[in-house]
């Protein structure tokens, strides 16, 4: 240590040592809106493989698109089954959208520029397929502050998952898979029940 360092009090060189931690930490830190779109995602992907849908679930997806999005578990497996497709940008989009109307009115505007830059500018990273009229009425709904800027293009992009993902998607091993999953624990239970209900007779007799 250099002499003029070792003449200063250690609280001092503790409140150094603690500044320069911190500013470390600082800069490792990922930025605000990254970090924001990786919550999303985990999010929507992670919660999948925590429980397996009952039957019943599993039925009233089939029924139609709008209980798959309805259902936290639903759009799960069906974001499971999108990036299968490498399309998950567009329920990202969805759920993006969605969470934009929950937002408070003070952050409205760094929120929908951050939607914007993420899914919908022609270079956006997570580019959502719209056509250039739907892409230009979103960009000055943007510049105008509307909370309702997104809709359009939300409502596009609803329908082109249910038109075309969703109908591969009950046709796909995802869904066949979780119907078997569901058939094989039916009868895992019976036959528990089953084996139970001697053991109790046994006892009995």
């Amino acid at each position: 240590m250099c002499k003029g360092l070792a003449t200063l009090p250690a609280t001092c060189l503790k409140s150094a040592k603690d500044i320069k931690h911190k500013i470390s930490f600082l800069l490792q830190k990922p930025e605000p809106h990254a970090a924001d779109q990786k919550e999303i995602k985990e999010k929507t992907v992670t919660a999948a493989v925590k429980r397996v849908p009952d039957a019943a679930e599993v039925e009233k997806w089939k029924e139609s698109f709008s209980h798959v999005m309805s259902s936290e578990l639903g759009r799960t497996v069906f974001t499971t089954f999108l990036k299968s497709e490498f399309s998950q940008e567009n329920v990202y989009f969805w759920i993006a959208c969605e969470d934009y109307k929950k937002t408070s009115p003070s952050k409205l505007a760094t929120k929908a520029k951050q939607i914007y830059q993420q899914y919908v500018d022609a270079d956006a990273p997570n580019e959502v397929n719209l056509d250039a009229a739907t892409r230009e009425k979103t960009r000055r709904g943007i510049e105008s502050g509307s909370p309702s800027c997104f809709d359009e293009a939300q409502k596009m992009i609803y329908t082109l998952m249910e038109k075309d993902s969703y109908r591969r998607f009950l046709k796909s091993n995802h869904i066949q898979d979780l119907c078997q999953k569901e058939k094989n624990t039916a009868q895992e239970k019976k036959e528990c029940d089953w084996v139970d209900s001697r053991q109790v007779l046994a006892g009995g007799a």
